[in-house]
């Protein structure tokens, strides 16, 4: 079919693919520049684009917390977030928390406190344990237990995790890197 002179589209060249945005991140300290098409969640861009399948991807509404990463040291839901708002942030996910071979301080307690069964969430409640941290608003087992009320373990953990969190604030140095 062809096109007339009263269709609006007529004369136009075809529609081109979709079109993307470039942004730049640091993630886990390394600098990427990236161009991703605007509906990409930052969830996403981190598992399929940068390969950092860590961070977990649960309920995808929000609900669960298995994707929580720290954008510029605070914890946020990653399912919920355009990857495009995040331009020029700097994002840590679980891979990023450690140092070498030395775990941070959460994870470290986590290990020790036995605070994880299958493990799925994990990530998730470590990287909001330490914006939780860094908060400074956990100041006791209560607190923390509402202040982590985001984070969803389906296997009941939540004794060792609180126990692992408290641990962290305890020593004092819960929110910082090793």
């Amino acid at each position: 079919m062809s096109s007339s002179a009263g269709d609006p589209g007529a004369g136009r060249p075809p529609t081109a693919s979709p079109s993307t945005h470039p942004i730049t991140l640091r993630v886990n300290g390394a600098r990427k520049q990236l161009d991703i098409a605007p509906w990409t969640t930052l969830l996403d861009l981190l598992r399929d684009t940068l390969d950092l399948t860590g961070t977990k991807k649960g309920c995808d509404h929000g609900q669960c917390g298995a994707c929580t990463v720290l954008v510029n040291g605070k914890r946020i839901n990653s399912c919920l977030s355009l990857a495009v708002t995040q331009d020029g942030a700097e994002v840590t996910t679980i891979e990023g928390l450690a140092s070498g071979e030395s775990l941070h301080p959460v994870q470290a307690a986590f290990i020790e406190k036995d605070a994880f069964q299958c493990g799925y969430c994990t990530p998730g409640q470590i990287c909001s344990a330490v914006g939780l941290l860094r908060e400074g608003r956990a100041r006791s087992l209560d607190d923390i237990r509402e202040l982590m009320s985001g984070n969803i373990c389906r296997c009941g953990a939540y004794p060792n995790i609180l126990a692992a969190i408290d641990q962290a604030r305890r020593q004092g140095n819960g929110g910082q890197t090793p």
